[in-house]
């Protein structure tokens, strides 16, 4: 079986715009939730989320090309800019360097375009049909984002994208671990992307009574995963991307190799259409999977990137399942969530997670649960509180779950070549 490897990474986020930036927010527990920006909020019971502040799509790419995008689908162009240009894969035109027809482009989105949805509705039931927006379908759906980052970067091969709501990004990067692995490509940009902090998106979580509404005056203290006071997620945007290779692809060129790419497991709940299942068995088997897939036993693990969301029901099955899947060495495991620094990113939150690990792993330092003050008696695991650890990461996993009963979890490993 083919070894796949990182070669390249891409952050677009609410505390960061580089791979660099990234990780220095992450050491220094730097929160990125702030007061919405975006749309008037004056009708609304959540003020808060994380925005990608001062974007401009024209440090990234054309400026007409960028008017012709949703603002995911720019997330995902600015990320990938980044990590093409670590994996040494574009030429001096900003297309890839390599077979473009063995490159492929698999991203996760969970949402699409709101924004266009939001205004082309607007536009419908106050003028009619002929002053909706031209191109409200194709800046509206979800595989814009994989097909904008093949138009714009060149890549021929397969592009697509998988949905599964907030396991939308890990799940993409399991399904281009399969495709390298399978021959099928040599080369595919996969991760998440996400852009729904409009009044429609808040608006519908609010109503499913998800958002925290308790620290509209302190936003920085408002995700708080497993902590007792948490109230709900706060909602996040932006797109984390990462380019995975074949080893023998990225050996053949040269190539720094960042990580090692090392398994994928996923299940589904059959359970409840938003809440997991309520034992912690199905996303714990999605963890042994993965696992399996690595060659790895639980004890291999030093740390584990949760899905960890500041919601009541969540960080507690997240840490019954973490139990079920890792046994005693659940309690020997560091785990954090950081989303109580970047919000919940929806499919943007998988990529995001998953360069956080690689960081670990290339830096030698746990990630924080900031605003973790009150510590909930069910949720009894180490979640690395308020302040990064550094220390040796060989190998590390992160977990996401999405509405529907998703659960997807990817693990990586310290390189080691291939004799």
């Amino acid at each position: 079986m083919r070894k796949v490897v990182v070669t390249g990474m891409g952050v677009i986020s609410p505390v960061a715009k580089s791979v660099d930036e990234f990780s220095a927010a992450l050491k220094a527990g730097k929160s990125g939730i702030c007061r919405i920006t975006q749309f008037d909020t004056e009708k609304h019971k959540v003020k808060i989320a994380g925005e990608v502040k001062d974007f401009d799509p024209s440090a990234w790419m054309d400026a007409k090309a960028a008017r012709k995008m949703a603002r995911f689908s720019q997330f995902a162009v600015a990320g990938a800019y980044e990590a093409l240009t670590q994996a040494g894969l574009l030429d001096t035109s900003r297309k890839v360097n390599c077979d473009a027809e063995r490159c492929g482009v698999v991203l996760g989105n969970g949402i699409g375009g709101f924004e266009i949805v939001a205004e082309s509705f607007r536009k419908l039931f106050d003028a009619g049909p002929d002053r909706m927006l031209p191109l409200t379908v194709p800046l509206m759906i979800n595989n814009e984002g994989s097909g904008n980052v093949s138009l714009v970067y060149g890549s021929k091969g397969l592009a697509y994208t998988q949905v599964t709501a907030c396991a939308s990004g890990t799940d993409a990067l399991g399904q281009a671990l399969d495709l390298i692995r399978a021959g099928r490509c040599d080369v595919v940009v996969s991760g998440g992307t996400e852009a729904c902090i409009t009044s429609f998106g808040v608006g519908g979580f609010e109503r499913l009574q998800a958002l925290s509404t308790l620290h509209n005056d302190d936003p920085t203290k408002a995700s708080r995963p497993f902590d007792a006071g948490r109230d709900g997620f706060v909602l996040g945007e932006g797109a984390g991307i990462l380019v995975l290779e074949s080893e023998e692809h990225a050996r053949g060129r040269g190539q720094p190799i960042l990580a090692e790419f090392a398994g994928y497991g996923a299940t589904a709940d059959a359970c409840h259409i938003t809440a997991p299942e309520p034992t912690g068995e199905s996303g714990a088997r999605a963890i042994r999977l993965a696992l399996a897939d690595a060659g790895l036993k639980p004890e291999d693990v030093q740390y584990y990137n949760a899905h960890g969301t500041s919601t009541r029901i969540n960080d507690a099955l997240e840490t019954k399942m973490l139990k079920a899947a890792f046994g005693e060495h659940a309690y020997k495991l560091k785990v954090s969530s950081i989303k109580s620094m970047i919000g919940h990113c929806v499919a943007a939150g998988g990529g995001l997670e998953a360069i956080a690990s690689i960081l670990a792993i290339r830096e030698g330092f746990f990630p924080p649960t900031i605003n973790l003050e009150n510590p909930d008696p069910e949720c009894d695991l180490d979640y690395v509180p308020n302040k990064a650890l550094f220390g040796t990461v060989n190998a590390a996993a992160s977990g996401s779950l999405g509405f529907g009963g998703h659960n997807g979890v990817v693990v990586f490993k310290k390189y080691s070549a291939t004799r």
